[in-house]
């Protein structure tokens, strides 16, 4: 992980069933004497983000159906630290704003950038469900002046309608959703519990349509919003995005010189033995830039 990141040690249930008494009853001891939960459990899980955003983000409200995707803190963590470097190394760090694409239900990216870096957001998303919940979120934790949301409605787009005219921002972040149909992501799931051991028909995993499936898959979203980014390529000095499959990043890159990226990055991203990572892209010259640092 990240040098930054403050989940570099092993967790402490103790310190985080203090913060989020909740948890309690998921924490148990392993054969090897070690405090954990079971990471197969979605509720297990989600009371164990929800405890490390209280201790460590000062994060008191943090609630979404259990229909939506519960995502994991230190990978979240990971990102905003990397895109922050990423940032510095351009001098553009200090009252970054952000635009997050596809927010969902639980405002991940926005509550964490502001709680690290004090950056502030806008947040975009197609569900008004996942809308609804992340406003909940932003109001109850006291971060309406931050990070605020607008509802891209058309499916087909993924920038055009939620850039404005006089929009600028510092970067763009986005974690695209991964298979290419509701049938991919079941067939998906059986296999992960499978790999556990774990032997049921019946769906356990979360995350809404839009969240986990787009037609065509996490390649065919990225593609569109390559295209799109070209058409605000003033706007925002980064566009970033995670990148599941790692076979999808040389065509990312073949697509982006043709449309004349000045410059592309792949930032590698180490979680234990997983690695994931994210792609950065811009279209602004060295005067470009130059200027952008001016204002």
């Amino acid at each position: 992980m990240h040098k930054n990141n403050l989940h570099l040690a092993a967790y402490n249930f103790s310190k985080l069933c203090k913060k989020y008494p909740p948890l309690k009853e998921f924490v148990f001891t392993n054969k090897h004497d070690i405090e954990t939960v079971n990471f197969a459990s979605p509720r297990a899980v989600k009371a164990l983000n929800t405890a490390l955003l209280r201790a460590h983000y000062n994060i008191d409200y943090w609630s979404f159906s259990d229909k939506n995707l519960c995502p994991p803190i230190p990978g979240r963590s990971d990102y905003i630290h990397y895109l922050a470097d990423l940032l510095d190394e351009f001098s553009i760090t200090k009252n970054a704003r952000i635009l997050d694409i596809g927010i969902g239900a639980t405002c991940i990216f926005p509550i964490l950038g502001n709680a690290l870096y004090n950056w502030n957001f806008v947040g975009t998303d197609i569900d008004d469900n996942s809308l609804y919940s992340s406003q909940k979120i932003i109001t109850n934790n006291k971060l309406d002046d931050f990070i605020s949301l607008r509802k891209q409605n058309d499916s087909a787009n993924i920038l055009k309608g939620i850039i404005n005219e006089n929009d600028i921002f510092s970067a763009s972040i986005c974690n695209p959703p991964f298979y290419a149909s509701e049938l991919d992501a079941e067939q998906a799931n059986i296999r992960k519990l499978k790999g556990l051991g774990i032997f049921k028909n019946s769906r356990n995993f979360s995350g809404i349509s839009n969240e986990i499936w787009y037609k065509g898959g996490e390649k065919a979203f990225l593609h569109n919003y390559l295209y799109q980014s070209t058409q605000f390529r003033n706007q925002c000095y980064w566009f970033t995005s995670f990148v599941s499959k790692k076979e999808n990043i040389q065509g990312m890159y073949d697509s982006l010189n043709l449309m004349n990226a000045t410059e592309i990055k792949t930032i590698d991203m180490h979680q234990g033995n997983k690695i994931s990572r994210f792609v950065a892209w811009t279209f602004l010259t060295d005067e470009e830039r130059i200027v952008w640092k001016s204002n």
